[in-house]
């Protein structure tokens, strides 16, 4: 099964690729590593949420954010390499996390986008190294930006 056939047995869908919002491009292969840029929480063109997780942003809205972060950055990669059936394994997530002060649930909010790429891709391909950060703010006062480094063949 594909990835994107696991992705609608879960009711959700890769979206067409974000525009970025300054000066890169979505994606870059470089060998056998395609890296995103980092992905906001968009859907149909609209931040799912603003805000500070931990204030503003519950963590179950976060980890929604970091879901579609998910998608888009699957996007990213999809536009660079024709399909998601070329990804060998998800090699890397950077989830940016803007945080109020004292909030430490980072990794709980990121596990929003390692879950989906788990799902998507299974145990094996799916699983990868990864970092959760919080940050004071990201761009559009979005409350999760994650990026992605995938293997493909």
């Amino acid at each position: 099964m594909s990835p994107e056939q696991r992705l609608a047995d879960l009711g959700l869908s890769v979206p067409d690729v974000a525009r970025p919002v300054a000066a890169y491009v979505p994606a870059v292969r470089s060998g056998t590593l395609v890296y995103t840029s980092g992905q906001l929480p968009f859907r149909a063109g609209e931040l799912i949420a603003t805000g500070k997780v931990g204030a503003d942003v519950d963590v179950e809205t976060a980890r929604e954010c970091a879901q579609a972060c998910a998608l888009n950055a699957l996007a990213a990669v999809r536009a660079e390499v024709g399909e998601l059936s070329a990804v060998r394994r998800v090699v890397k997530v950077v989830g940016f996390v803007a945080s109020e002060p004292g909030f430490t649930g980072q990794p709980q909010v990121v596990n929003g986008a390692s879950e989906l790429l788990a799902r998507a891709f299974g145990d094996e391909m799916g699983q990868h190294a990864r970092s959760a950060v919080g940050v004071a703010v990201l761009p559009m006062d979005a409350p999760v930006e994650v990026e992605l480094v995938v293997e493909v063949g």
